[in-house]
């Protein structure tokens, strides 16, 4: 089982926990990015790159039968704070659809760019099982 790490009189994070305590059977998901399984950018924005980057880190994790619940730890890296700023309200109902009312530890990193030119965000995910 996985318990939400809290400090007594910390406020509760919006949209992510400040740490996740997790037993079991580890798994790593390679950072993922937007494209298409078949490596093609449909989507040029950063909500529709967020939204096929869950679609992909899922799939993985499916691989290995986890879903979203057992997702412990994220590390976003976006090529640009302003955009994924803007696209707040998309990216939260984007989440809520694919992860549900499951909230990791993680981190937003802003980079100068990604191996993949046309990528606006990359995720790593690391999941817990049993």
């Amino acid at each position: 089982m996985n318990r939400v790490l809290l400090p007594e009189g910390w406020p509760r994070p919006n949209g992510y926990s400040n740490g996740i305590e997790a037993t079991g059977r580890m798994v790593f998901v390679a950072g993922q990015v937007g494209w298409t399984p078949d490596g093609r950018f449909v989507e040029a924005d950063f909500a529709g790159q967020f939204r096929q980057t869950l679609k992909n880190t899922l799939a993985v994790l499916a691989e290995a039968g986890a879903g979203p619940e057992n997702v412990v730890r994220m590390t976003w890296y976006v090529v640009d704070k302003r955009e994924y700023a803007a696209a707040l309200r998309e990216v939260g109902a984007a989440w809520r659809e694919l992860m549900g009312a499951n909230y990791p530890a993680m981190a937003v990193v802003e980079v100068k760019g990604l191996v993949e030119d046309a990528a606006r965000i990359e995720i790593e995910t690391t999941a817990m099982i049993g």
